[in-house]
């Protein structure tokens, strides 16, 4: 049976953090990063554990720790909250949730707010709910709410992680799951004698512009990069293969290949992973990745990069799902392509 450190996960899941309000998320992750590895952070919001010679070479591995969200844009005469979106949200998602706003002097629970049909118009029932029509409604009194919840007040869905059937679920997968494999690729190379400083990354503000990783790339000026984050699962309705690749359920680390990837670096994990008996798939990008590894494979004077992917279905969802046994791949990938490194390792592009 595949075994991950679903005890860490969870409490990674459990707590809030919209990008640009990373701060739980990464007070979790350094916790636990700091009972077997250096520990550091930036201003910025990203969060560092590193092992290996402290004067080595860099190898960035690097999982956003940042979710989708919403922000307060104003607070109306009746309390009620309207909110702008924190990364991409499918509108219709959102109706009837239940929120936690992070108020200054502590959270509130809320719900979000939308006309009952018995009181639409026939069009309005046809048509799609837009973000600017729902509102935020906390329970409380005007007063108190003008008082306890100022404009740029973040919030998130209420929903926190479980087990259904073999699958974990629950809102933030995107991308903590990826926080949280390259803190345990670490955690796995802790006693091995490396060549390379390797440094997990929780990236900050991924969702918005992959900020973060454009801030701590710079920081870290890496030889070569790893960038975690979530590809759709294939197995469930409407999600082409021809667009996407063939990533069900149990097929293990997806590999972006691409224009961006470093071929390099993916031929030396596509090369460790047959040797160690991983499962993958790969995936094509005919442009950029959508991940962190579009800022770091730009950064300075451009670190060689590949993307790791763990299949996902209901992307930007309060119900987010994946598999253990495809965490488990994507860690392991990145353990077997570390292991293999050289010390001496030429990133050009040949052929």
């Amino acid at each position: 049976m595949t075994s991950i450190n679903r005890e860490f996960l969870f409490q990674l899941l459990e707590v809030a953090a919209p990008s640009g309000l990373e701060r739980r998320a990464a007070d979790v992750w350094l916790q636990e990063a700091a009972t077997f590895a250096r520990t550091s952070e930036d201003h910025y919001g990203n969060a560092y554990a590193e092992i290996g010679p402290e004067n080595g070479p860099a190898i960035a591995l690097m999982g956003h720790l940042d979710e989708i969200g919403l922000i307060v844009s104003h607070v109306g005469d009746e309390g009620f909250l309207s909110v702008l979106p924190v990364g991409g949200w499918d509108p219709q998602v959102l109706v009837g949730q239940r929120l936690r706003v992070l108020a200054p002097d502590g959270d509130l629970i809320g719900v979000v707010g939308k006309k009952a049909i018995h009181v639409m118009e026939a069009e309005e029932r046809t048509k799609a709910s837009k973000i600017e029509d729902l509102w935020i409604d906390v329970g409380l009194g005007k007063e108190e709410v003008q008082a306890r919840v100022p404009v740029g007040t973040y919030a998130v869905v209420e929903q926190g992680p479980l087990m259904v059937g073999t699958k974990i679920v629950g809102r933030a997968l995107d991308n903590r799951v990826g926080a949280f494999i390259v803190l345990e690729a670490l955690r796995a190379l802790k006693d091995r004698a490396l060549p390379y400083r390797v440094v997990a990354v929780g990236t900050s503000q991924e969702e918005i512009g992959v900020f973060g990783a454009q801030v701590s790339g710079y920081r870290l000026n890496p030889v070569a990069g790893v960038a975690v984050d979530v590809t759709h699962e294939t197995g469930q309705p409407g999600v082409s293969e021809k667009k996407y690749g063939v990533a069900p359920f149990g097929s293990g680390a997806n590999l972006t290949v691409g224009p961006m990837v470093s071929p390099v670096v993916l031929r030396q994990m596509t090369q460790a992973a047959r040797e160690a008996d991983i499962p993958f798939t790969l995936s094509a990008a005919g442009r950029y990745s959508g991940t962190d590894a579009d800022a770091l494979t730009l950064v300075r004077a451009g670190v060689p990069t590949a993307v790791v992917s763990i299949p996902n279905r209901y992307m930007h969802s309060p119900s987010e799902m994946v598999d253990e046994r495809d965490v488990k791949a994507c860690i392991d990938i990145i353990v077997a392509w570390i292991e293999r490194l050289p010390g001496e390792v030429d990133f050009t592009r040949k052929g």
